[in-house]
């Protein structure tokens, strides 16, 4: 058999979807499979029995990535084709997001095994820990481009405030290999990523598959308002420094501000507490968690300075002090020209129609593609729902996406 003969097995990926979406099932229909959660241990401990059944080897790295390879004889040093997404989610998130790409390099990796196709270098599926960052953006594809520091682990916290360091040790982690992950550049002959769109562009237009060219950046980061805590009943109005009311003021203004930058910024607040956290009294410390993203680093940065000086404004009017605490900032990312080229030649030979668009949302391929040639392959988002338990895409969509996926790492991994 050769690469351009392959097909996924349909069902059998169908399945593995459907049976990985009962980890952190929620009765919204969503999941929430926070990393080193119980439920992401769960679904780790499941997928390494579906690898066994499947005759295929894993392993994990330090700081929880797992790897699963179907070796090429005749090269075992060869830089392997690397394919895979991420399985852990937001909170009451998707049954589709990271997990279709994960589930569908598992079932690259079984077809590859089953076709006993003659490779010329290794095929690995990856699954990336933490990409959704409860930790910090994209952790484990992160580790992979630079190991994180001693007191940098230290430092990460969860966003129920949970410590990365303690939750490693929970899940059998040696928290001192978490240092040691980094690999070289090179090291990696090409990396491929199947995803939904998260958008609504390819169903509006009604294409089969996204070829995708860039991948947004990304900053994120925590502003702190402090003002004074009081009576809620007694304390008049016009005599408070309550910093909710700051940040409130900070928040209405977010479009204008991003407006101020460019066309494609966007910021979100999506997680907000307050101290003392009493409904009868006034509160004195307001925390907002941040996320900002544009297409270009010059505009993430000035985006960021926007937002501190609009936060510094609104802390002014309210009589409150204001802190900002930048998290991270990670780099848009062009994707390779010839992988585009590939995965639409593969697409077009598979009868597929295809377009060219960037990504909106963040990815694991914008850290791979500093180590290696890398490009993205998106299928249709119903409505563009994504993040939410209304994330769907059509079992249709689903093969379609995985038989590109397939045939695209095949022929890298026998040129």
């Amino acid at each position: 058999m050769s690469a351009d003969e392959l097909r996924v097995d349909g069902a059998r990926l169908r399945q593995t979807l459907e049976t990985l979406a009962t980890f952190g099932a929620e009765p919204s229909g969503g999941v929430s499979r926070t990393s080193f959660s119980p439920a992401d241990t769960a679904a780790r401990e499941w997928l390494r029995d579906q690898c066994e059944t499947s005759g295929l080897r894993l392993r994990t790295d330090g700081i929880g990535n797992v790897f699963v390879t179907v070796p090429a004889p005749d090269a075992p040093d060869a830089a392997p084709v690397w394919t895979g997404s991420h399985i852990d989610s937001v909170p009451d998130g998707g049954r589709f997001d990271g997990a279709l790409g994960s589930m569908a390099a598992l079932e690259v990796a079984r077809r590859l095994a089953e076709s006993r196709l003659p490779l010329r270098r290794p095929v690995e599926m990856v699954v990336f820990a933490d990409e959704e960052g409860c930790y910090h953006h994209l952790l484990g594809s992160t580790a992979l481009v630079r190991s994180y520091a001693p007191d940098e682990l230290e430092r990460l916290r969860g966003r129920d405030g949970d410590r990365l360091v303690d939750a490693l040790r929970a899940a059998g982690r040696d928290v001192a290999a978490a240092t040691r992950t980094a690999i070289p550049s090179g090291s990696v002959h090409a990396f491929v990523e199947l995803h939904i769109e998260q958008g609504a562009v390819l169903e509006s237009a009604g294409v089969d598959i996204g070829v995708v060219t860039s991948i947004v950046g990304m900053g994120g980061g925590s502003l702190e308002f402090t003002g004074r805590a009081d009576h809620a009943g007694t304390t008049p109005m016009t005599m408070r420094r309550d910093p909710l009311r700051g940040a409130g003021q900070f928040l209405a203004g977010l479009p204008d501000v991003t407006a101020s930058i460019s066309d494609t910024a966007v910021a979100t607040c999506g997680i907000i507490a307050v101290e003392p956290g009493g409904a009868n009294v006034v509160p004195s410390v307001a925390r907002l968690q941040l996320d900002f993203r544009d297409v270009r680093r010059s505009s993430i940065e000035a985006l960021e300075q926007a937002l501190v000086d609009a936060a510094r404004r609104a802390a002014a009017a309210h009589g409150l002090e204001v802190r900002y605490t930048r998290d991270s900032i990670t780099d848009p990312a062009p994707l390779d020209p010839r992988v585009q080229d590939l995965i639409e030649s593969v697409a077009s030979a598979l009868g597929r129609t295809t377009m060219r668009l960037p990504s909106g949302a963040g990815h694991d391929s914008q850290n791979l593609s500093r180590l290696a040639p890398t490009g993205m392959i998106f299928i249709p988002s119903t409505g563009g729902r994504s993040h939410s338990p209304a994330e769907h895409s059509s079992w249709e969509d689903v093969e379609r996406g995985a038989d590109v996926l397939l045939r695209t790492v095949a022929t890298l991994a026998t040129e």
